[in-house]
């Protein structure tokens, strides 16, 4: 899955034919329940959904692979790149349990040593569901 514009030229073809699916991030279309899905039901699907980019900082992560995660009852891998180290690679598998602040702590402490290539902009490890589940 990736953003719509990575299927134009000149990478289109490539992503095409590599099983891609664009998806269109401005519009609301129940990606979460249609990816699930499509895990479920493959026999052999990888999803990599990037949760935070160093292009402009952001407050939170967005939550779509923890959601998506959860729906299909698959694990989620966390992959890395950490440039301070010149390395890059995936970490361990997390299942999404619910309990989304235990759950993204797990996150938060394997990326806790990772250096983004601008560090400046990248975000705090967290989802906004993690303030609503402290607010109850």
């Amino acid at each position: 899955m990736g953003k719509d514009v990575l299927f134009r030229p000149p990478f289109g073809w490539l992503m095409r034919r590599t099983g891609g699916i664009p998806i269109v991030r401005h519009e609301r279309g129940g990606m979460v329940a249609q990816a699930a899905r499509m895990l479920t039901s493959a026999d052999e699907l990888v999803l990599v959904v990037p949760a935070e980019g160093t292009r402009r900082h952001v407050s939170h992560w967005k939550s779509g692979f923890y959601h998506i995660a959860r729906a299909a009852n698959v694990p989620i891998v966390l992959g890395y790149l950490d440039y301070a180290r010149r390395r890059g690679g995936f970490g361990p598998s997390i299942e999404a349990t619910g309990d989304v602040r235990a759950d993204m702590e797990k996150v938060r402490v394997f990326y806790a040593d990772k250096v983004a290539r601008f560090p400046e902009l990248f975000g705090d490890v967290r989802l906004k569901e993690e303030e609503a589940a402290a607010a109850t």
